[in-house]
């Protein structure tokens, strides 16, 4: 039977015994970065969405991109030498972060075990300035969570989870690739 998962007091725990400092929010639910920005209000910083992927082989890829990017989840594949991605499904989402679809974030990685999750992380928000908050859903998506970029990366890194910082490949244009765009949910 496999451990508990995290709770969002927990991961809040976590990330306060690591001196990291984190504003949290709560929210009515957000299921979309659409639902998220009409919501919002003035939370600054950046603001992401998450992507649970599968590729054929390997470990599934958690894919953690500016709110705004669109990218093409093949060519993301090739970008990492997995080939074809897919969405991984609601049951594999809760089996692997303990999270549900309208939650992924990269704070679910407190329930995966190294190795078992690729994390590949937006340059955007890598390399954001240290004053920037990144905001996050806390494991549920009815709140969200403000952290430094320094904070994160050196939070996965204590997981045991190393991001790698990519520039996620753009989709084709218009009439030159089938399917490219997949925008995802927060």
């Amino acid at each position: 039977m496999p451990p508990p998962f995290e709770t969002p007091a927990g991961l809040l725990a976590r990330l306060a015994a690591l001196g990291i400092e984190a504003e949290t929010v709560e929210h009515p639910p957000l299921f979309t970065v659409a639902e998220s920005k009409a919501l919002r209000g003035g939370l600054p910083g950046l603001h992401a969405k998450s992507l649970f992927l599968e590729p054929r082989a390997g470990p599934r890829v958690l894919a953690v991109l500016e709110e705004d990017r669109r990218v093409s989840i093949n060519a993301l594949g090739r970008l990492l030498g997995v080939g074809r991605l897919g969405f991984a499904t609601p049951g594999t989402l809760l089996a692997e972060l303990g999270v549900a679809p309208g939650s992924v974030t990269p704070f679910a990685l407190v329930n995966a075990a190294p190795g078992t999750v690729r994390v590949v992380l937006d340059r955007v928000l890598a390399e954001a300035a240290a004053g920037v908050r990144l905001n996050f859903h806390p494991l549920v998506n009815t709140a969200t969570t403000a952290i430094r970029p320094g904070d994160l990366l050196r939070f996965l890194r204590h997981l045991g989870h190393e991001p790698a910082v990519i520039d996620p490949p753009a989709p084709a244009p218009a009439g030159e690739g089938k399917g490219a765009d997949r925008g995802g949910a927060a």
